[in-house]
């Protein structure tokens, strides 16, 4: 299954343009709220070092790695039930909050302040997962026979109970690893690693100021939640762009990189996720895989023959391959080496596997 991550937030924040922008897709914008489509499709996660091995082997395919997105209608108060259970699933979520001025997309609440709408939509993530709670300890309650197994996950659905009531996530419940197993069914959504999106307009881009930023900080902060800014409107204007005029506007507007490839990247990272390298002339491809997995484990995403008859990994650092320029220097300088089924895989590993079924 691909990892999925969800965008949430007000509705006319810039979420459906923010995932227009990740999947390259054409969904449908509107200056008006009341959207109740959900939008899903998949986006390639840039990765410049692809872009290195093309050059080098001049492949018939290349194949980035990639993440699922769910773009779900704007939540209101008191809306999230329906709207949240399209991202229960997913491996994590977007917050997208707006700071952007428009007169013509005026702001469902009346005026601009990012924590409150940071709040706004927490609150409907808690409700929707006590909801959830309560109706699990009711159908528990009311069974027949309660065998050892829904006991021990009473137990640890009390305490979520109890934290959700004391409006807290459940990422600080304090549930045991042997609890989250319990619960893995639930689907919770205060359990899932987030990235808060700030929408920001030109003006504040070239500041590099937002008002209430440092409310957000101090909101985002002591949660662990990662703080992104990005200008949607602009980020689509530089998107319509031919590859070498979207440079040149870069450069003019003192951009080193399109926000959304910082935010794909910054999502990837966020669940935890690393990439491995294949290159030859057949395809150039990045595979993903959790940080800390071994060189078999690494192997059986490609395929399960491989690394049922693995026998040793080649292995090549990407920078050494960037510097040395082609393969062959690499060798001769002593920089490719052999690896074992428990050498932990590096992200930018270039790999070989031996194989043998």
């Amino acid at each position: 299954m691909p990892l999925t991550c969800g965008i949430i937030g007000l509705p006319l924040v810039g979420k459906t343009t923010l995932f227009n922008l990740l999947t390259q897709a054409e969904a449908e914008t509107s200056a008006f709220a009341g959207r109740t489509k959900t939008n899903i499709r998949t986006a390639p996660i840039p990765d410049a070092r692809l872009d290195f091995l093309v050059s080098l082997y001049h492949p018939r395919k290349v194949t980035p790695a990639t993440l699922e997105i769910i773009d779900v209608p704007g939540l209101t108060r008191g809306s999230g039930a329906a709207f949240l259970s399209a991202v229960r699933e997913v491996d994590a979520l977007i917050h997208v909050v707006r700071t952007f001025r428009n007169e013509a997309v005026i702001h469902v609440e009346g005026d601009l302040n990012p924590v409150r709408d940071l709040e706004t939509i927490n609150a409907e993530l808690l409700l929707a997962d006590l909801q959830l709670v309560e109706t699990r300890l009711e159908r528990i309650a009311t069974s027949k026979k309660i065998k050892p197994e829904m006991q021990t996950e009473r137990e640890a659905l009390e305490k979520c109970r109890e934290a959700l009531e004391a409006e807290k996530p459940l990422l600080e419940a304090g549930l045991t690893a042997d609890e989250w197993q319990d619960l893995r069914h639930m689907g919770f959504l205060t359990s899932k690693p987030m990235i808060i999106v700030v929408n920001i307009d030109e003006d504040q881009l070239r500041s590099g100021h937002y008002a209430g930023e440092e409310e957000v900080k101090a909101y985002a902060e002591p949660k662990g939640l990662p703080v992104l800014t990005l200008c949607a409107e602009l980020e689509a204007e530089i998107a319509r762009l031919e590859p070498g005029d979207r440079e040149d506007f870069l450069r003019e507007m003192g951009i080193a990189e399109p926000g959304i490839d910082r935010l794909a990247r910054a999502i990837y990272h966020r669940l935890g996720l690393i990439s491995f390298l294949t290159a030859g002339e057949d395809e150039v491809r990045a595979w993903t895989i959790q940080a800390g997995t071994n060189a078999r484990a690494a192997a059986g995403k490609i395929h399960s023959d491989i690394e049922r008859g693995f026998i040793r990994a080649e292995v090549v650092n990407f920078a050494d391959l960037e510097r040395c320029g082609n393969m062959n220097k690499v060798k001769e300088e002593g920089l490719a080496r052999l690896e074992g089924k428990d050498y932990i895989v590096q992200d930018g590993d270039i790999i070989n596997f031996r194989f043998n079924v």
